[in-house]
């Protein structure tokens, strides 16, 4: 019987806007995210973590994987614009690479899950990358949960997020908020890979926030 895992990637935001505080709150959890996945046997089994950033461009920061072979977690560093559709369209290509390498390693993947984080608004003309994203005729299109903070505009977090969104309240500071995001992306990781661990059937199973402390939850657009 081929294993059963479930694909995580946090998609971050790396523009200018994010330099200072928010990039080092994201910087100084992500070891701790690291290690939290590694030294728990059974989540580390089941899920596999992959790192996107984007500015102007996009790049793999960390390519999705078994916790337990990486080595060191990459630091994010802020540049450029914020440019949504090439980290859409860099997703949706690594995306469908990535399922092919696990069924190819002889893994059983679940729909991929996508923490998507940004604090401002998008300075490019992003839609057509989204949509090829979450087309349904791309069989692995992901669950998206979108965060915001600062800048973020709720508008157009509701149209990213396929599954729930949320933007910062202002009764925390930019360094609170991105800590208990990377939190809520620990918890997702963690909690998701016990329960589908522990499922009857073998299947899998997705436990994302439904309230996070900071954030207001924002209605996800129907279509």
């Amino acid at each position: 019987m081929s294993e059963q895992v479930l694909p995580f990637y946090l998609v971050c935001d790396e523009s200018y806007s994010m330099d200072g505080a928010p990039l080092q709150a994201i910087n100084q959890e992500l070891p701790t995210i690291y290690d939290e996945i590694a030294s728990n046997p059974v989540v580390a089994d089941k899920a596999r973590l992959g790192i996107i950033g984007f500015s102007t461009g996009a790049e793999i920061l960390l390519p999705l994987a078994d916790l337990n072979d990486v080595q060191s977690i990459p630091q994010l560093s802020a540049r450029g614009m914020t440019n949504y559709g090439a980290a859409f369209s860099l997703l949706r290509d690594t995306i469908e690479m990535d399922i092919k390498k696990l069924r190819q390693a002889g893994h059983s993947p679940y729909r991929p899950t996508v923490f998507f984080l940004t604090d401002g608004h998008p300075t490019d003309e992003w839609n057509d990358d989204y949509q090829r994203l979450v087309d349904p005729g791309f069989g692995p299109h992901p669950s998206i949960l979108a965060f915001g903070f600062g800048e973020a505009q709720a508008s157009i977090l509701t149209q990213i997020a396929t599954f729930r969104a949320f933007i910062a309240n202002g009764d925390v500071s930019p360094t609170q908020a991105l800590r208990e995001f990377a939190k809520q992306l620990l918890n997702s990781v963690v909690k998701s890979a016990v329960a589908s661990s522990s499922s009857p059937a073998g299947e899998a199973r997705l436990v994302v926030p439904e309230q996070v402390t900071g954030y207001t939850v924002l209605p996800v657009d129907l279509v």
